[in-house]
């Protein structure tokens, strides 16, 4: 949003998320009971709008060009507890409660593994 005010944007009380380039701002899912994170994804604005409108985390996939809901073939949606805005209004925590792993691999985190040298190793096993 052009002509936005810095300080409004980062002190003030008036929702003004920056979408980038593409329209996306960056949306990290963290377990409400955890606080672990389990995804990282990206949303315009309409799927902003439909995860404040439905409560359930909806997401813009760069891949397929388009909206989806989280869950949506598996049932493993995310419900929204919270939305979190930084300070300069271009990510948002998503303090969810999961219904399930939030990965598409099946594990509960996308962040399953630790980098170790140079090897992946799966974590808790």
């Amino acid at each position: 949003m052009s002509g936005v005010d810095t300080e409004e944007r980062e002190l003030g009380t008036t929702f003004l998320p920056r979408f980038d380039a593409q329209g996306l701002i960056i949306a990290i899912a963290v377990d409400h009971a955890t606080r672990e994170i389990l995804m990282v994804a990206y949303m315009n604005a309409e799927a902003l709008e439909k995860t404040r409108e439905t409560g359930l985390a909806h997401f813009w996939s760069r891949s397929r060009q388009a909206l989806w809901l989280k869950g949506e073939t598996s049932n493993n949606v995310l419900r929204i507890k919270e939305i979190l805005v930084d300070c300069d209004q271009d990510a948002l925590q998503l303090v969810v409660e999961p219904a399930g792993p939030a990965c598409h691999t099946g594990a509960r985190s996308c962040f399953y593994r630790r980098l170790e040298g140079d090897v992946l190793n799966r974590i808790g096993e």
